[in-house]
Order: structure tokens, then sequence, then C-alpha cells
């Protein structure tokens, strides 16, 4: 999210922060002083006869998915490059999981090959055998287990073990769990944050009556959508005041509520959670609160945040704030010859002048190609990144109202709303006369390309036109004047 990181969910009296993979982002003060690392490099076999590699990558997530196509692009993948994941698929884009990925079977739910990378962006669909092609050595289900910064070694769950030249950490992040002596890992109750995870939750959803989500974040408000097209009784579950707070304002977050009341989904706000009850058949069969009252589910899932997937790397050197590994503005970490790119990142924001980790795919793409970029050309210019979050729900066929919104920038400041909601409403952050940050729900494709330029340039707009503008168009045109003043001075 485009807000500061906090810790203020209490669930039985663990602190969780609530968030979800498709989008946060967390803050930190600004990085002084990167340093400048040189790069160490270990010839390996073009047929990897031996344990030599001279490129290894972590992780087969969507960052990895995209710094190998960059490799490609360079021609420094073929016999050169291996990637270590833990999944059983080669990458793929990961946003799909908690959308169309859940859409009953009559609806066309995705399905892979269908959105491996990089399809998300409209580049290739880079399948299991396009990496056979382009002479990628993929280790499929076997993650790794340590790391030897001296030795410059890797080992994987299988015993395997890999020498690096240079190593790129993308291992992203894994679920919050709830605790298992509070009905964390019952039957019945669901993270998602791969394949597996979502096809468990599909099997369930097949047989389910009644859903209860918990978390009123990304996850929660695409999968309680998710769960409408299902025809399910639904119920989502948060300790916040309102939806999304980390993003929405308290006025948008309740046109998206009533939105998804009218879809027949159920609001419990401000609860707590004391633990999840099983049946007698072991499953999940209610959700106990704080205030000690019960909601029948058979169905559960949890959606209380991410957390960077770290603990095979603590050696490399943490962000004890934002969480994840710190890096600078080349991706670059304090051990010569590593790099971290995507989720598991803490990096210079250099648009706001602080350190952050964006839990977001956009962040996964850009990061990806711009660490690879300088890993194996002459760019030196930093990582400039611009904050970019949306979420589509509601797509699937017969859905009176599809949900499309994208955000750029930061949410600070005062607070401008435009619109009705239907189907548009925009929200401006202007402060000290700057706009800072623009959300649009439905805007058109040229709105929608207008938003990162307005968000990058900051213009600075009057604000008493924009809270007397009719509808989201003309608001957006008052902003546009303001970006032609800002580009004539």
């Amino acid at each position: 999210m485009a807000t500061l990181s906090s810790s203020g969910s209490l669930w039985h009296g663990v602190s969780l922060r609530s968030s979800s993979q498709s989008g946060r982002i967390n803050r930190s003060s600004p990085l002084i002083g990167c340093r400048t690392f040189r790069r160490s490099f270990v010839v390996a076999s073009s047929a990897f006869a031996n344990e030599n590699r001279e490129f290894v990558i972590v992780g087969g997530g969507n960052a990895a998915g995209y710094a190998a196509r960059t490799f490609v692009e360079h021609g420094m993948a073929d016999g050169r490059l291996c990637i270590v994941t833990k999944e059983a698929y080669a990458p793929y884009e990961r946003p799909a999981l908690t959308k169309a990925y859940l859409f009953p079977h009559d609806k066309k739910p995705a399905r892979l090959p269908g959105f491996h990378t990089c399809v998300g962006s409209g580049g290739e669909r880079q399948t299991s055998e396009w990496y056979k092609e382009k002479g990628i050595e993929m280790l499929y289900s076997d993650p790794v287990t340590s790391l030897d910064i001296e030795k410059q070694t890797l080992t994987t769950n299988s015993g395997k073990l890999l020498k690096y030249g240079s190593l790129i950490v993308a291992t992203g992040c894994t679920a919050s769990r709830f605790p298992e002596n509070i009905g964390g890992n019952l039957p019945g109750v669901h993270y998602i944050r791969d394949v597996a995870d979502a096809d468990s939750l599909v099997s369930s959803l097949e047989k389910a009556k009644k859903v209860v989500v918990v978390g009123g974040g990304y996850i929660g408000m695409e999968v309680a959508a998710a769960a409408v097209g299902w025809k399910l009784d639904t119920t989502i579950v948060f300790p916040e005041d309102y939806l999304l707070p980390r993003l929405f304002t308290p006025s948008l977050s309740r046109r998206y509520e009533d939105l998804y009341k009218e879809n027949g989904v159920k609001f419990l706000k401000g609860a707590s959670i004391t633990n999840l009850e099983a049946g007698p058949d072991g499953r999940v069969a209610a959700i106990k609160l704080g205030d000690g009252s019960t909601i029948e589910a058979d169905t559960v899932i949890i959606g209380i945040g991410a957390k960077p997937a770290v603990s095979q790397f603590e050696s490399v050197g943490l962000n004890t704030t934002v969480g994840g590994i710190q890096v600078d503005g080349q991706f670059r970490t304090s051990v010569p010859g590593i790099f971290a790119i995507g989720d598991v990142a803490a990096f210079p924001l250099k648009i706001y002048d602080r350190i952050a980790r964006v839990e977001h795919v956009d962040h996964a793409r850009k990061s990806a190609q711009h660490c690879v970029k300088a890993l194996l050309s002459a760019q030196t210019h930093n990582y400039d990144y611009l904050p970019y979050f949306y979420s589509r729900v509601f797509e699937y066929e017969g859905s009176p109202r599809k949900v499309w919104w994208q955000f750029f920038g930061d949410n600070v400041g005062e607070a401008i709303e435009v619109g009705n909601f239907d189907p548009k409403i925009a929200t401006f952050w202007v402060d000290s006369g700057k706009l800072k940050g623009v959300l649009v729900e439905s805007g058109s494709p040229e709105e929608f390309q207008l938003l990162p330029k307005l968000a990058r340039s900051q213009p600075i707009v009057d604000k008493a036109k924009l809270q007397s503008a009719s509808s989201v168009e003309e608001a957006l045109k008052i902003a546009q004047e303001a970006l032609k003043v800002e580009s004539a001075v």
C-alpha cells in the first residue's frame, strides 16, 4: 500500500500487518550513503555439467520470469542462467490467483499455461518449454535451504550444490498465517500464495455454503468478489473501521462496501478473532470473535498480509524497519555479487526520498528488468519507481458491475473526492498545493494513461477548482491543465 506500514491489527495477541501480495508499500527513512559494490563471476559450463552457474535466480515468481526475459534479451541466458524455485511451475503472473483463477467453472476461470509471465505486460508466454528453448536451467520444487557467502554456494532441499557467480534473490513473500493453536491449519482454512493454494481453495468453493474472508485488504476484497460469483453466503471480517485503509479514504471505502453489499456480501468491521473452531469432521466450522460471538463457516480465507521470505538470506543484510533485504538503487545488497528484487527488496524510493518495500506485480517486473540491465550492461542510473496499485474484481461473465481502479503516487495530504461512483469516481491527494496521488475507478484508457504523468510531475493544483468539479472528466481536465502549466515553467 502507498501508506506507512503499521501493525495495529491484533489477532489473538499476535500483531499482523493487514496487506496482501497484490500491493503494499512499506516505508522507512531515506537511505544515506549507498555503497558501490564490485561483482565476482564464476565461469559456468554451458551444459551445466558441474555445480557452477554464472547467474542464479532464487525464486520462481513474477520477478524471476521478467528477469529471465531480460537475460535472454541481452543474450546472457543460454547455458549461463539457472532458476531455483520451490514451485512446480514456470513463473506466472501471480495476481491472477485472487482474481480470474477463482471464477466458477462456467465463467471462464484463468488456468495455466494462460498466465505465465510475461503475458501480464503484453509479452511472450514463457512456458517451461520456453525456458528449455532459451537454455535456462530450471530447478522446480527444490527450494534453497542454505547460502554460503564465502564459498558463493547454495544448497537446495534435494541436496544439490550450486556455485554462483552472481545471485539474484527473488523469493517474494509468504502469507501471514494464524497460529496452529487457534485453528490456523484446520482443513477448510486457506491462504493464497501459489497455484496449489488456489487449487485447494477452488476445491473448497465447489462444496462451500458459508464463506468467511478474514482481512479487508486486497486479498479480502478480491476473494470475496470471486465468492459472489459462486453465489455463496460471504462475510468479510476485519479489525479496521473500513476497507483498504492503507489506501482508501473512509468515503471511498463506503462506496465499495455498498457495492459489495448490493452483491450480498456482509461485513463485520472492528472485529477481532479469538480462534477458528472445528466441527465433528475436523474441518473448520466457525469463527469465534473477541466479543464471544461466533460466525458459521465451512470455508475460511485468511488474507491478513504477507512477510518477506528472507529466512535463508538474513546474512545478506536486512532492513529492520520495512522488512526485506536492503539494496541500493541498482538492487545490489551489501554482499558483492548478490542482488535482491521484487517484494523482498527494501530499496530507495527515489521520488519520495525514503526506503520502501513494495509488494506489487508492477514493481516486481520493473525491479527485475532494472537489476538485470545493471548487472549485464553499463547502466548506472538508479531505479526511479513510481508507486502504482490497481484492482480488478467482479469481472466474470454475468456480473452486473465490473470494478477496475488504478492508483499512482502517494496518498498523503488532503483527499478530494469527485464523482458519484456511477461508475466513475476519483480521489486526488493534495499536499502543500501539489498533486501527490490520484485514484480513478472505471477510467478510460486515456484517463488511466494520464495518472502516472500527474503523480510523477506533482503539479500545483487549485484545490477549490477540483472540489467544485462536477465530474471525474472535469477534474482530470483541471489536473491536466495544471500539468501543462508545470511543463511550461
